[in-house]
């Protein structure tokens, strides 16, 4: 079948169920159809109920959540900020913004999150950072309690970048809730959707507050137009967040059904010594928001030839993330390896690794081709 035959198979995109339709159809029958409003409300109540988060504000986007994170952890012009490196630019674009500087921390192994071991060479030379942004890569949480004991001895704010993981938890807690600020991402691709839109969170009721009046264009509490400081407009929209409150309802279903497609992934490949699938923390419970693989060092076969086969049958997958450290524009930042071996834990991912299509919509005949695809390379 050729590529302009059948249908397309997606990496992972968005399932719609019908209750996003019905609260969105309240926000039209109400006139709420401007930023903010019940469906805007009720969505920060239910993730704050479902996440064990404390307290959340719905915002534009999970960059603009990154973005007021820095802002609340009072990072300024020429502050450090240490943040994963294998991770998508959305995580280090925020702290260009405030004009702060990126220290990239590579990947360990296990888990193919920040080091540990990297993050503590990173705070040895820059002890006076002013936060730490941890990203749980691909929905695996990360080494939490070795990076917490590390934040806590060095007093830097660890912002958690859960924009990949939210459902997913360790040791029986929420990722995005270890953090003094988590954040999350309802982009289209993730494992729930408000089509575009993010959300920050925290235990602190006041930086929840002070998140929000910054979204809101920091419009003090004056009858007339007064704004003493620099505000964003990052709100969420009322007919956005209802799609998400729809959207919420079938959070763990999405869950289950991306773990069983992580574990067919897994069953398939498994007498293939070429193949290995992305490691899991063996404390954590992860959303397998992607499902990933690497090719054995020394193989012959590239991502690209099996990514380039999976395209000529319309079928969709993608590079694991390029690190940070490689990305021509945070090039000449600071970045601290795991190892002193040559190359980096994440570039070597990156290099050998791709991200098989992982859609919660994939019927057991387009799992049975992506698999025949795959296999085909390596028997």
């Amino acid at each position: 079948m050729g590529l302009s035959e059948g249908k397309r198979i997606y990496l992972s995109s968005p399932t719609m169920h019908g209750e996003e339709q019905q609260f969105v159809q309240e926000a039209f029958d109400t006139n709420w159809v401007a930023p903010l409003g019940p469906n805007v409300n009720a969505l920060e109540q239910e993730m704050a109920a479902y996440t064990g988060c404390g307290y959340a504000a719905a915002l534009s986007a999970g960059t603009a959540a990154i973005h007021l994170a820095l802002k609340l952890a009072g990072v300024e012009q020429g502050d450090a900020v240490l943040v994963s490196d294998l991770t998508f630019s959305a995580t280090c674009n925020p702290i260009a913004y405030e004009k702060a500087v990126p220290i990239l921390i590579d990947s360990e192994p296990d888990t193919w999150n920040m080091s540990p071991v990297a993050l503590r060479k990173a705070l040895e030379e820059y002890p006076h950072a002013k936060a730490v942004i941890c990203v749980h890569l691909y929905g695996t949480p990360a080494k939490l309690d070795e990076i917490l004991e590390i934040c806590k001895e060095y007093q830097v704010t660890l912002i958690e970048d859960a924009a990949e993981s939210l459902s997913s938890t360790y040791k029986g807690k929420h990722t995005g809730t270890f953090g003094r600020i988590g954040i999350y991402s309802f982009n289209g691709n993730k494992i729930i959707t408000t089509s575009g839109g993010g959300m920050l969170v925290s235990q602190e009721q006041d930086l929840v507050q002070k998140a929000t009046f910054l979204a809101t264009q920091a419009r003090d509490p004056a009858r007339h137009y007064q704004h003493s400081q620099i505000g964003y407009n990052y709100r969420m929209s009322n007919v956005t967040a209802g799609i998400g409150r729809g959207q919420l309802l079938h959070l763990e279903e999405h869950k289950k059904k991306k773990k069983e497609l992580y574990q067919q992934y897994t069953a398939a490949f498994a007498d293939l010594p070429d193949i290995s699938m992305n490691p899991m923390n063996p404390d954590g419970d992860a959303n397998n928001w992607l499902s990933c693989m690497t090719i054995r060092k020394g193989c012959l076969v590239t991502p690209n030839q099996i990514m380039d086969a999976l395209d000529a049958k319309n079928i969709e997958s993608r590079p694991i993330w390029k690190p940070m450290h490689l990305q021509p524009v945070f090039a000449e930042c600071r970045f601290f390896k795991h190892t002193d071996e040559d190359i980096s834990v994440g570039e070597d991912i990156f290099n050998r690794g791709l991200c098989l299509p992982s859609d919660i919509k994939n019927t057991s005949q387009d799992m049975d081709q992506i698999i025949q695809i795959v296999r085909g390379f390596f028997v």
